[in-house]
C-alpha cells in the first residue's frame, strides 16, 4: 500500500536544503575571493597561513568541497536523489582540505576549530545523512522502492 504523505514534503526540508545552500554558496564565494590577489591582508595571520600555504591538491579539495556542496544543495531543492552523490563527494572534499589545514601546525584558537575545522565536516556528512532520509520519506523524487 502506497503512503498517500510520501510526495508532501515537510517544512523542514525546505529550509535545511536553503540553510545548507546558503552555506555552501558562502564556501563558493570563499574560495573565489581567497584566489583573487590582493585580498588576503584582510585575513587573520592564521588563515592567509593556511590560504598562502595550501598546495594544488587541497586547493581541489576546497574546491570538490564547496562546488560539489552548493550543486548537491541545489539538486536536494529539485528534490533528485544525484543530490546524495555529490555531498558525498563535497565530504571528500572537505577531507582533503582538513588534511592540510591540520597539517600545517597551526595553534587554533577554540572558535577556529569549531568555524575552520569541525563546521565543514559536521555540515557535509550531516548533508549527506539527510538526503538519504529525505529520499526515504519519499521527499527525493527519481528513485523506485522495489519492495
Amino acid at each position: 500500500m502506497e503512503d498517500e504523505t510520501a510526495g508532501r514534503v515537510h517544512w523542514s526540508f525546505w529550509a535545511i536544503a536553503v540553510i545548507g545552500l546558503i552555506w555552501n554558496l558562502m564556501g563558493s564565494i570563499n574560495f573565489v575571493v581567497q584566489m583573487t590577489p590582493g585580498v588576503l591582508d584582510a585575513y587573520r595571520e592564521s588563515e592567509r597561513a593556511i590560504i598562502e600555504g595550501r598546495p594544488e591538491w587541497a586547493t581541489a579539495g576546497f574546491a570538490l568541497g564547496v562546488f560539489a556542496g552548493s550543486i548537491g544543495c541545489i539538486l536536494l531543492l529539485l528534490r533528485k536523489p544525484a543530490a546524495y552523490y555529490l555531498f558525498i563527494a563535497s565530504l571528500a572534499g572537505v577531507i582533503v582540505t582538513m588534511v592540510h589545514t591540520l597539517g600545517i601546525g597551526i595553534d587554533f584558537d577554540p572558535g577556529e576549530i569549531l568555524g575552520i575545522i569541525l563546521m565543514p565536516v559536521v555540515v557535509a556528512a550531516f548533508l549527506i545523512w539527510y538526503s538519504k532520509y529525505a529520499e526515504k520519506r519519499g521527499w527525493v523524487v527519481g528513485k523506485v522502492d522495489k519492495e
